[in-house]
């Protein structure tokens, strides 16, 4: 596969990691190195695993997997997305419990924005296309990307506040919404 396809390929795929980072970052978490590593990190090597687990999942549980997949990407962005917005009007302190860039919550997050890699691997599987560069190339595209987008939440933050966390509880409970029309419709 070329080069250009693969980028485009791996550029799509970090969309949802590049959305989840910028609102995450953006609703005032995500704040110094360590956190964005952490985010970025995750969000990469989650999907470049996701790529190769498609991949080797192959035809045979394709049509199982493709059945569900985006129901579990609905539900695991649904529910970090209901407890941002939760952590966003609740008092602070609990608000800074609710770090979606550490514990559970970054590895569901990871999940949850690393699904459609799978879809793309077993798609690649079934064209009997090799998976091990393309997923090794939306990893590191999806850290850039993350890391990008966390840079730009920190300037929108500083601009809207404590409603940016609002916004990006909104955010992911919107792309959770789309994840499931997109495929039911």
């Amino acid at each position: 596969m070329p080069f250009l396809e693969v980028l485009v390929i791996a550029l799509a795929l970090s969309l949802d990691a590049f959305a989840v980072s910028l609102a995450t970052s953006a609703s005032g978490f995500a704040k110094g190195n360590r956190a964005t590593f952490r985010l970025a990190f995750h969000f990469g090597l989650f999907q470049c695993l996701m790529l190769i687990v498609g991949g080797a999942l192959g035809m045979i549980l394709e049509p199982a997997v493709a059945q569900f997949a985006y129901w579990v990407a609905f539900g695991l962005l649904a529910i970090v997305g209901i407890r941002m917005i939760r952590s966003a009007l609740a008092p602070e302190p609990e608000a800074e419990r609710d770090d979606p860039s550490r514990g559970w919550k970054l590895v569901m997050l990871a999940i949850a924005t690393s699904t459609d890699a799978m879809a793309v691997g077993l798609s690649m599987s079934m064209l009997r296309m090799a998976v091990w560069y393309p997923s090794i190339v939306a990893g590191i595209v999806t850290a850039i990307m993350s890391i990008a987008a966390i840079t730009a939440g920190r300037w929108v933050g500083a601009w809207v506040g404590k409603r940016a966390q609002l916004g990006g509880g909104i955010v992911l409970l919107l792309i959770a919404l789309a994840v499931v029309l997109s495929h039911t419709v």
